[in-house]
């Protein structure tokens, strides 16, 4: 694999992922227009492959490993939606996948990644070293790490949904907006960013995060990057990470706008919109651009945005109370 990825290495896992995975809709509702106050373009990737946008970087590390290299298999660290991402991709290139989750991860995620064939390899994050137990299973297996999120060809195949992005937008006339994205450890982020800045250059990424685990932002306001507390916990599971990655950091420092902050419950209630006017499935973490689009109108310019729902994989019981708790909400 690369030590750096560009629009040549995005455009190369495109050409990879082409009958792989789906090329997401860009959705449209009337109703969501007038209640954000904008013309607002939901790019779906709770519709793609696995059930989040992960898949595109799974199958693109994976599809550009060296074959005896692939033959023995690849490890992962995910809560959830990397884990299915990798695991699937895997399987469809018929080589083993070992997935480490932690033990309270969401049942819907671990079922998830167990269904597509991974071996799945429980801990406790309060008293077991994830790294150190991955360590020793890929050097005792000979298995590849794919990291999610630093990693150049995974933020290669999420640059994938950024040529989409800027393909769709300009079918329905639209070149200059803010695209909000949701923010982890910034793979996505990185990886749109880089592609919009050669197929879309008047579309500026924007992270956006759950309060108390806004990293990101900060990071982008002060120049560096900046670590969560450890301190509090969030209901937006699939994108908890310490601090933004060596790689994608200085991409995001280059080319993206100010961060968007929102709380679990602005996530839940947008949750509950995308249901209601969009009739899409969201995850809490999944949501939480939509919720920006919704509550932070004041920070967002221009006549349209652009926002993803980056995944939809949800415990049954928390998608439920959101639409219990918000269902009367516009």
């Amino acid at each position: 694999m690369t030590d750096s990825v560009g629009i040549a290495e995005i455009r190369a896992a495109a050409r990879r992922l082409e009958g792989a995975a789906r090329v997401t809709p860009l959705l449209e509702s009337d109703t969501l227009n007038v209640i954000a106050g904008r013309r607002v373009l939901v790019k779906a990737e709770c519709l793609q492959r696995t059930g989040s946008f992960k898949f595109r970087g799974g199958w693109s590390a994976l599809s550009a490993l060296d074959p005896a290299a692939r033959a023995k298999g690849v490890i992962a660290f995910s809560s959830g939606n990397h884990a299915q991402g990798v695991a699937l991709a895997a399987k469809l290139h018929g080589a083993p996948a070992v997935i480490i989750m932690p033990s309270d991860a969401p049942q819907a995620k671990i079922a998830g990644a167990r269904g597509y064939g991974a071996e799945i390899v429980l801990y406790d994050r309060r008293s077991e070293d994830r790294d150190a137990l991955g360590a020793t299973l890929a050097a005792e297996r000979g298995l590849t790490p794919i990291k999610p999120f630093d990693e150049p060809m995974v933020i290669a195949g999420q640059g994938t949904c950024g040529l989409e992005i800027a393909a769709q937008t300009a079918a329905v006339g639209v070149a200059e907006a803010d695209v909000v994205i949701c923010c982890g450890g910034g793979g996505f982020t990185a990886g749109a960013a880089l592609a919009l800045e050669a197929a879309a250059p008047r579309l500026r990424v924007r992270p956006a995060e759950p309060a108390g685990f806004d990293d990101a932002a900060r990071s982008l306001r002060s120049g560096r990057r900046e670590r969560n507390d450890g301190v509090g916990s969030s209901i937006c599971d699939a994108i908890l990470t310490p601090q933004p990655g060596e790689l994608t950091f200085p991409v995001m420092r280059r080319l993206c706008g100010p961060g968007l902050v929102v709380g679990d419950e602005e996530a839940r209630c947008a949750m509950a919109t995308a249901w209601k006017h969009l009739k899409i499935v969201a995850e809490p973490g999944g949501a939480v651009a939509l919720a920006s689009v919704l509550f932070r109108r004041e920070e967002i310019e221009g006549d349209a945005v652009i926002c993803t729902v980056s995944g939809g994989n949800v415990d049954p019981g928390v998608f439920a109370a959101a639409l219990s708790d918000y269902g009367d909400a516009p």
